[in-house]
């Protein structure tokens, strides 16, 4: 693993052992940000279900200002926050071992605000459908913010239409993509 583009470009990533986590491949990350932008002029991101934490840190390479990694998993937080020492992007980062929906709760409670959040849970274990709604009911994402949903090929997500727009939907084998982007209303 690598990162793909930005200040960072060409950076090796560790990741994390054994079969409990599911990275992101390259070309599947250089497709996300394909479909989500290319570089970005600053925000916050969060990286929930983070694994190597390889999606925020491409997210800060091309130019978003800090990131927020959660992950449930010791051997992932140790190996995010190894990739975060190895890139000195400690200042502009901070690592939560905890699952998502108190991670989310906690954000809330914290007034914390995101422009980008990567939603890749286990497959068929936690509902994506759950977290958006927790989302949008808990205020965390910023106007014209987007969610990137990374599930199996045919899985089902629902969203209420009313708060989020689909960008993109695309299809890379047996793995899925959704972009959404919070509705702004006047």
């Amino acid at each position: 693993m690598r990162v793909i583009a930005g200040n960072l470009k060409g950076r090796k990533l560790s990741a994390v052992k054994g079969d409990n986590t599911r990275p992101t491949t390259d070309q599947i990350k250089e497709n996300v940000f394909n479909l989500m932008g290319q570089f970005f002029t600053g925000g916050v991101v969060l990286d929930l279900f983070a694994g190597s934490g390889a999606l925020g840190i491409e997210a800060l390479s091309r130019g978003m200002d800090r990131a927020l990694f959660v992950d449930l998993n010791q051997n992932a937080i140790r190996v995010i926050k190894e990739n975060i020492t190895s890139l000195q992007l400690g200042e502009q980062t901070a690592v939560y071992r905890r699952d998502a929906f108190s991670a989310l709760k906690q954000f809330a409670k914290s007034g914390v605000k995101f422009d980008m959040i990567f939603l890749d849970p286990p497959y068929g274990k936690i509902s994506l459908t759950k977290l958006l709604d927790n989302i949008i009911k808990s205020d965390l994402l910023n106007a014209n913010g987007l969610v990137m949903c990374e599930h199996r090929a045919g899985d089902f997500v629902s969203y209420d239409a009313l708060k989020f727009t689909k960008i993109r939907q695309q299809m890379y084998g047996t793995i899925e993509i959704l972009i959404l982007e919070k509705v702004e209303h006047l």
